[in-house]
């Protein structure tokens, strides 16, 4: 079962939006309020990345399951994507500590931490997309 909802993110109200979407659905999904902060923050930095760099965009949100030996394992798939510039190097990115917006650095590294899986993808001129999800334990 997985059901997908996405909200556009263009200005500072999408990013509170964005929040707010995930806090509800990991909060639906049975996380416990140490999970939510995580979840809520890894799409707070995904959604302040959209909004700095690529302008507008968008965050969706999915409820996923997987099958394991005694049932199915739920979770929440975050997925940012953007059509901006991309990111001319992955790997620097994602050094902890580098940063282009003046910022700490703990961006897209704190995002992987958060998270159980984290993957993205980028291409010069077309945009970036990140995806992550979060297991229930």
């Amino acid at each position: 079962m997985e059901t997908q909802s996405c909200v556009e993110v263009k200005n500072e109200w999408g990013i509170v939006a964005a929040r707010q979407a995930g806090r509800s659905l990991s909060k639906e999904i049975g996380f416990g309020s140490v999970d939510q902060a995580r979840i809520t923050t890894a799409i707070s930095e995904l959604a302040r990345n959209i909004y700095l760099y690529a302008k507008r965009g968008e965050i969706c949100l999915e409820l996923v399951e997987k099958p394991i030996k005694l049932g199915l394992r739920k979770g929440i798939k975050i997925i940012a994507k953007d059509h901006g510039p991309g990111i001319p190097d992955i790997r620097q990115v994602m050094v902890d500590g580098f940063t282009t917006s003046g910022g700490m650095g703990a961006g897209l590294p704190g995002v992987e931490r958060l998270m159980d899986d984290f993957a993205i993808d980028s291409q010069k001129s077309e945009g970036t997309t990140v995806t992550a999800t979060k297991w229930l334990r």
